[in-house]
């Protein structure tokens, strides 16, 4: 299955992963990743508010996303990510915002920030 289906068909909770130059971690729960070219798994997106996760980014372009399935078990997706461009185009913004419904106001919708996917790995164990 595509990496873009599988986040279109699931239901969960995701939580990213920055740090600071400093190494200092910060977690912070985020809508699943928007895949703005269906056929490219190699490119996700986050819309991002001017917060510590966006902060971080920008001193440390490495990010983790774990992405937790509803239901029983322990069941979901680890994605090891680069930031590689930030868009500000606020009508673009406004787009995917509406097209995937994230629960952040308007107001806050400052960034869309496309990451390349390092490595993918299910929720417990490496394969």
């Amino acid at each position: 299955m595509r990496l873009s289906d599988y986040f279109e068909q699931a239901k969960g909770v995701g939580v990213l992963a920055t740090t600071d130059l400093a190494g200092q971690v910060n977690q912070a729960l985020y809508a699943k990743p928007y895949f703005l070219d269906k056929e490219d798994d190699a490119t996700c997106s986050f819309i991002m508010t001017r917060r510590l996760s966006h902060d971080n980014v920008w001193r440390n372009p490495s990010a983790a996303y774990l992405f937790i399935e509803e239901g029983d078990g322990y069941v979901g997706k680890r994605l090891s990510l680069t930031v590689i461009a930030e868009e500000t185009d606020s009508e673009k913004i406004r787009e995917v915002r509406h097209r995937y419904a994230p629960p952040i106001s308007e107001d806050e919708s400052k960034y869309l920030v496309h990451f390349h996917i390092e490595g993918v790995r299910p929720l417990l164990g490496n394969e």
